[in-house]
């Protein structure tokens, strides 16, 4: 049993960290239960060696993050804790000090969950990062925010922004213009990330200029991009072929991001997902990083990350497959319950044939002779 005492920096920082009539801290109460009792701008803490020590640690990066930016969500309060558990508080440090690139409002963009930091890390390390999980994540918005920070450090002389022609329950021939102008209104949240970054006058200015485009899939086919980072959203409805033309059309001194969720496919009947066909082919391929996001990484509502849990054990119920576990992970689930069944099926096999011929019949140590 461990006592300790928790002393805010400042006496106003109590209150926002904590939360409104403490909820903050009853959330990690939750997670880590100890006795607490809060007075004023202190915390006496009572409990397990163990926990007490993390309690310690999560207050501290909550105020880490409190003067960064002023804001503590349930969401970064439970990623706190559960870093902190599984002993990654160091990383959780690191990632709220990652700065990726400022607003015009002036706000700082940084990592808000360790799938962010992963992520993140990739685009800069690897020529191609594929970005694989649910809606919420953040996946667009930061690829955007890195792209437009190359741009702005002349690592890049473009920013080239696209998605494939499918959207869910829509025709795009019933709909006014041509090819460009269906799709238009589809590409409204990388148009959004863009403003966020650049303001809107100067992102008319660098599309004029051809700085940044913003244009379908089929655009692409014939060209090359070179000097440019290039951002592919909503790839889960790429065909095989389309997403072959586009990794094809990677040039010197550029990028590629790739981002889909494999649960939100759009295409017409049984066709195959170019998303996943190429994280079948491309995984392990050097300068190519496959980045898996859970619900853990969702930003948005926190009921959010409750539905997609929610979707996901209906599936797994209704197919028995995760469609947001990497398809590595998938094919090795199916390939011991395979050998589980075939080693089954010998026993039994074993066992009836004893019976038919009434005679002993020793049975294969299937361990021994594999290790053989």
């Amino acid at each position: 049993m461990t006592e300790r005492t928790f002393t805010f920096p400042r006496y106003e920082m109590a209150a926002p960290i904590l939360g409104m009539q403490e909820r903050n801290l009853k959330i990690i109460v939750e997670e880590l239960p100890c006795q607490v009792v809060s007075r004023g701008d202190t915390l006496q803490l009572k409990g397990d060696d163990e926990i007490v020590n993390h309690f310690w640690r999560v207050l501290e990066e909550l105020v880490f993050l409190y003067k960064e930016s002023s804001a503590i969500t349930e969401q970064q309060i439970r990623m706190a804790v559960r870093m902190v558990k599984s002993g990654k508080a160091d990383l959780l440090h690191t990632m709220f000090e990652d700065t990726i690139n400022v607003t015009m409002k002036g706000r700082m963009i940084t990592p808000k969950t360790e799938g962010q930091k992963v992520y993140v890390d990739s685009i800069r390390r690897n020529t191609i990062t594929f970005g694989i999980g649910p809606a919420g994540t953040g996946k667009t918005f930061l690829a955007v925010a890195l792209a437009a920070f190359y741009l702005k450090n002349r690592d890049v002389e473009r920013i080239i922004l696209t998605r494939p022609a499918v959207e869910a329950g829509e025709k795009l021939g019933y709909l006014p213009g041509d090819l460009k102008e269906k799709v238009d209104p589809y590409l409204r949240p990388l148009y959004d990330a863009l403003n966020d970054m650049f303001g809107l006058e100067q992102v008319d200015r660098f599309m004029l200029r051809g700085i940044i485009e913003v244009a379908p899939l089929a655009y692409m086919r014939g060209r090359t991009l070179e000097n440019a980072f290039i951002i592919l959203d909503e790839a889960q409805n790429t065909t095989p072929e389309q997403m072959k033309m586009f990794l094809t059309r990677l040039g010197n001194n550029s990028k590629m991001v790739i981002n889909g969720d494999r649960t939100q496919i759009d295409l017409p009947g049984r066709m195959v997902s170019g998303l996943i066909e190429a994280e079948n082919v491309l995984t392990g391929l050097a300068g190519i990083s496959m980045v898996h996001f859970t619900d853990a990484d969702v930003v948005r509502h926190d009921l959010v990350s409750k539905i997609i849990r929610a979707y996901e054990r209906y599936e797994v119920k209704r197919t028995g497959r995760d469609l947001n576990k990497p398809l590595s992970k998938q094919k090795n689930d199916k390939t011991d319950k395979q050998a589980k069944a075939d080693k089954t099926v010998k026993n039994d096999s074993t066992d009836v044939i004893a019976k038919e011929f009434d005679t002993p019949v020793q049975k294969t140590d299937t361990t021994q002779e594999e290790g053989r």
